[in-house]
C-alpha cells in the first residue's frame, strides 16, 4: 500500500471518528437535570432525522425520569413512514408512564404529518395565528388506487387518535378527507385541541408541569439523516459523484475522485434511508454506467446520454413515496434541465478539451491546425477554418479547389497533402 493511500485512509478514519464523537457529545448535552420536562424543538420536517430526534427525546426523558415530554411544533409535514414511527415512539413514552403533549406556538404550523403526531399526544395547546392540518396524504407518482388506499388508512388513523384522547373525530376526519386546516380558535371551538397558550412557559403552566425544562434539538446525525431523506438530492449526489470520478479518470487529480466517491456513496445511502423507488435507482445507475462508458468511447455522446438517463432516474426516485399534504420534496423541471445541462457541458469538455489533451494534440495556436482539413485557394495558399495560410505541398503539387490535410506547421507556412481519392492535379 502506498504512503499516500495509507495517509488518506487514516485521515478518513479520523474524520469519521470526529463526526461520531461530535454526535455523541451533542446527544450527551441533551441530558438535563433529573425531573425536568423534556421539550422537543420540532421546527423540522417530518423525516428520518425527526424520527431519530423523537427517539432521542424519549430516551432522555426515561433516563432523567422526566414528568413529561412537550413537543414544541412548527412543521410543514413530511414522510408518512416517519410520521408513523414518531407516533409509535409517543405511544412507547405513554406506556412508560411519560405523558406527551404538543404545543404549537403563535403563527406556527402543525401541518400534514405534524397534525397526526399532535393528535397522538395527550393534550394539544395552540398559540394565536397557528394552524393544525391539512392532513390529506399524497402518494408521489402513485396510482389512483394507491392514493385511495393510503387516504383510507390515514382517515382511520386520524379518527382513532382523536377518539383515544376524547377529541372531535368528525373535525379530525375532515382534515384528511377535505384537506381542511383549522386555526387555533376554530380548533378549540370544534373540540379538536384542548386550549391555547401565548408562550411555552404558559403552556407548561396550563399543563401543570414544572417551569424548568431540558430542550432536545436535532444533532449532526439527525440533520444528516434529514438531508439524505430527499430523493431529489440523493439522485443529484449520485449523478455528480459519478461525473466527478469520470472526469478525474480522464486527467487524474485524486481530489475529484475522493469527492465523487463520497457523493456517490452518500446518494446510495440516502436512497436506502428514504426507501426510494428501486426502478429510479436502477435507471440512475444505468445513467452512471453510460457515463463510465465514455472513458472508452471518448466522443462525449455517452456522457450526454448518461445525463439524460440520470435525470429521468431522479424523477423516478419519487414514485411510490408517501408524503403528507404539503410534501417537502419535489422534482422540478429546472433541476432536470440542470442535470442535462451539466452532462452536456461535461461531454463537450471531454470532446473538445480532454480528448485532444489525451491524444497529445494542441488546443490553440498554429500547432492546433495539424490534422485539420482545408481547401486550396491557390497553389500556394490554403484556407483552414476560415483563415488563409501560406502553404506548400509536402509532395507533388496542389491546385485551386483541392482538398488538403495539414501535416506540419513551419513558421507562418503550413505543409499540406492532398486528400486521397481526388483526381490528379
Amino acid at each position: 500500500m502506498s504512503g499516500a493511500a495509507s495517509g488518506w485512509r487514516v485521515g478518513l478514519a479520523l474524520v469519521l471518528a470526529a463526526v461520531l464523537l461530535g454526535t455523541f457529545a451533542l446527544r450527551a448535552s441533551a441530558a438535563g437535570q433529573e425531573g425536568q420536562v423534556v421539550v422537543v424543538d420540532f421546527s423540522v420536517p417530518v423525516d428520518p432525522g425527526a424520527s431519530s430526534l423523537m427517539a432521542e427525546a424519549v430516551t432522555v426523558a426515561k433516563v432523567d425520569h422526566s414528568p413529561a415530554i412537550v413537543i414544541e411544533m412548527n412543521t410543514p409535514g413530511g414522510l408518512l413512514s416517519d410520521m408513523t414511527n414518531i407516533i409509535s415512539t409517543i405511544q412507547d413514552a405513554n406506556q412508560s408512564g411519560i405523558p406527551t403533549y404538543t404545543y404549537v406556538p403563535p403563527s406556527a404550523l402543525a401541518a400534514s404529518a405534524g397534525s397526526y403526531i399532535a393528535m397522538a399526544t395527550n393534550r394539544i395547546l395552540m398559540g394565536s395565528g397557528s394552524e393544525i392540518g391539512p392532513s390529506t396524504p399524497i402518494v408521489q407518482g402513485g396510482s389512483a388506487l394507491q392514493q385511495n388506499h393510503t387516504e383510507d388508512a390515514m382517515v382511520s388513523l386520524m379518527v382513532s387518535l382523536a377518539q383515544k384522547w376524547g377529541r372531535n373525530a368528525t373535525a379530525a376526519r375532515e382534515m384528511v378527507l377535505s384537506d381542511v386546516a383549522y386555526s387555533a380558535s376554530t380548533a378549540i371551538k370544534n373540540g379538536l385541541v384542548e386550549g391555547s397558550a401565548t408562550s411555552l412557559g404558559g403552556a407548561l403552566a396550563q399543563l401543570g408541569l414544572p417551569a424548568a425544562y431540558t430542550t432536545v434539538q436535532e444533532g449532526f446525525y439527525d440533520q444528516l439523516l434529514s438531508a439524505l431523506s430527499d430523493p431529489n438530492l440523493n439522485g443529484i449526489l449520485i449523478f455528480v459523484g459519478a461525473l466527478a470520478i469520470v472526469l478525474d479518470l480522464w486527467h487524474p487529480t485524486f481530489v475529484l475522485s475522493v469527492a465523487g466517491a463520497v457523493a456517490l456513496v452518500a446518494g446510495l445511502v440516502g436512497i436506502e434511508v428514504v426507501g426510494a423507488s428501486t426502478l429510479g435507482a436502477v435507471v440512475i445507475l444505468s445513467g452512471v454506467a453510460l457515463m463510465f462508458l465514455e472513458l472508452r468511447l471518448g466522443h462525449g455522446l455517452a456522457m450526454m446520454a448518461g445525463a439524460i438517463v440520470g435525470a429521468a432516474g431522479v424523477y423516478l426516485l419519487f414514485q411510490g413515496i408517501q408524503y403528507s399534504a404539503s410534501g417537502t420534496a419535489y422534482y422540478s423541471q429546472v433541476e432536470a434541465v440542470a442535470l442535462g445541462g451539466a452532462g452536456l457541458v461535461a461531454a463537450l469538455y471531454m470532446r473538445w478539451i480532454l480528448g485532444p489533451l489525451r491524444s497529445g494534440r494542441k488546443l490553440t495556436g498554429a500547432e492546433s491546425l495539424v490534422g485539420k482539413a482545408g481547401v486550396a485557394v491557390s497553389p500556394t495558399e490554403v484556407r483552414v477554418e476560415g483563415v488563409v495560410w501560406q502553404a506548400r505541398a509536402a509532395s507533388g503539387a496542389i491546385a485551386e479547389g483541392d482538398r488538403v490535410i495539414v501535416k506540419k506547421v513551419e513558421g507562418l507556412t503550413i505543409l499540406v497533402e492532398r486528400e486521397a481519392g481526388q483526381p490528379p492535379a
